[in-house]
C-alpha cells in the first residue's frame, strides 16, 4: 500500500496490523520514524531526529505526521532505536519514552572506493571558473542543510582564494530557492557547482579530491557525510548542531550553526594550515573506525531479542 494512507490510519487506529501483510513475525522493524501496528509482535522504531518538532518550518507536510506516529507508537509500548545519544535524550524528554526501551545503536559508515586523490584532474567533475581545489558539501539541498550560509561562507574565503571552488552534491529537496538566491547574489558564483546526486563509486571520488569538507547543518541526528570524509582521509569543517559534536568526537573543526563568519574563518584556517589538516586527518581516522556496520548490526540484533523477549508471550 502506498504510505501516506497506511500513515494516515495508523495515525488514528491500529489497523491494518503488520500480520496482515506478511503473518506471524516476532518483532516488526519500522526504519524511519513508522512503526506498523501488530497483534502480537513486538516493534521497533527508529526516530532518526527530531526535526518536525525542532524545526517544523524545515519540514514537508508528509514529514510533520511523524511526531504524531512515534508518540502514539510509544504509548504504545513500542521500543525506540536511535542513531545517537543526543537524540535518545530527545525522545525520552518529548515523548516520555521508558529508558529501558530506547536504545542507542549507531550507524555504520562504509569506506568509500578509494579514488586518485592525487589531483583534481581525477575527480569526474568539472570545477568552474578554472578552480584548482574546491570545498565539498553533500547532501540534498533543503532547508535544515544552511546552505546559503556556506554560500555566503565560501564567498567571504573565496574573496582571497581565487583558485577555490565550492562543490555542492545533493539534488534539490524543498525549500531550495534560497539556496539558489544565495547563489546567484555571491560574488563567487561562477565558481560554485551543484552537481546534484552522484552514486557512492563517483562519491568515494569526489570526497577524495576534496580539500575540506563543509557539513553546515543547522539540526542533525547523526551525520553521515563527516564520517565518510573522514574515511577518505578528507579534513572536515562542521557546526555543532544536534548529534554532530557526539558523532565527530575531536575528528573536525566545530563552529556556532549560523554564523557565517565563524564557518569563514574555520574553511580559510584548515584550507591554509598544513599542519592543521594533518592532525584533522589522523584524529578523523580515527574517529571513524567507531563506526562499523558489524557493530551497528549487532546492536540492532540485541535490541530485537531483547523486543522480542519482553513481548507477551516471550519469543
Amino acid at each position: 500500500m502506498p504510505a501516506r494512507p497506511l500513515h494516515a490510519a495508523w495515525a488514528h487506529g491500529r489497523a491494518p496490523a503488520i500480520e496482515h501483510f506478511v503473518g506471524h513475525v516476532d518483532v516488526v522493524h519500522g526504519t524511519n520514524f513508522v512503526v506498523p501496528p501488530a497483534h502480537r509482535a513486538a516493534r521497533v522504531v527508529t526516530v532518526h531526529d527530531l526535526t518536525a518538532l525542532r524545526f517544523p518550518e524545515m519540514c514537508d507536510p508528509a514529514t510533520l505526521v511523524f511526531p504524531r506516529l512515534v508518540r502514539r507508537a510509544v504509548q504504545q509500548g513500542a521500543w525506540v532505536h536511535t542513531p545517537s545519544r543526543f537524540v535518545a535524550d530527545e525522545v525520552m524528554n518529548e515523548f516520555g519514552a521508558e529508558p529501558g526501551r530506547v536504545r542507542v545503536v549507531y550507524h555504520g559508515v562504509s569506506l568509500p572506493r578509494p579514488g586518485n586523490g592525487a589531483s583534481v584532474s581525477s575527480v569526474p567533475l568539472e570545477l568552474p571558473g578554472g578552480a584548482g581545489r574546491y570545498v565539498l558539501a553533500v547532501g540534498t539541498v533543503e532547508p535544515r542543510k544552511d546552505y546559503p550560509g556556506l554560500v555566503r561562507a565560501f564567498s567571504l574565503v573565496a574573496a582571497k582564494d581565487p583558485e577555490l571552488a565550492l562543490v555542492i552534491v545533493g539534488a534539490d529537496g524543498w525549500g531550495s530557492d534560497a539556496f539558489h538566491d544565495a547563489v546567484g547574489s555571491s560574488a563567487a558564483r561562477d565558481r560554485i557547482t551543484q552537481v546534484g546526486y552522484v552514486a557512492d563509486d563517483a562519491l568515494g571520488h569526489v570526497l577524495s579530491g576534496a580539500a575540506v569538507l563543509a557539513f553546515p547543518s543547522l539540526y542533525e541526528g547523526f551525520g553521515f557525510p563527516p564520517l565518510e570524509a573522514m574515511a577518505a582521509g578528507i579534513p572536515v569543517v562542521a557546526t555543532e548542531a544536534g548529534a554532530v559534536p557526539e558523532i565527530v568526537g575531536d575528528g573536525a573543526v566545530l563552529v556556532a550553526p549560523g554564523d557565517v563568519d565563524a564557518l569563514a574563518d574555520a574553511l580559510e584556517r584548515v584550507l591554509g594550515d598544513t599542519e592543521e589538516r594533518g592532525t584533522l586527518v589522523t584524529r578523523g581516522r580515527c574517529r571513524v573506525a567507531r563506526f562499523t556496520w558489524e557493530a551497528c548490526g549487532a546492536g540492532l540484533a540485541s535490541l530485537y531479542r531483547d523486543a522480542a523477549q519482553a513481548r507477551p508471550g516471550g519469543p
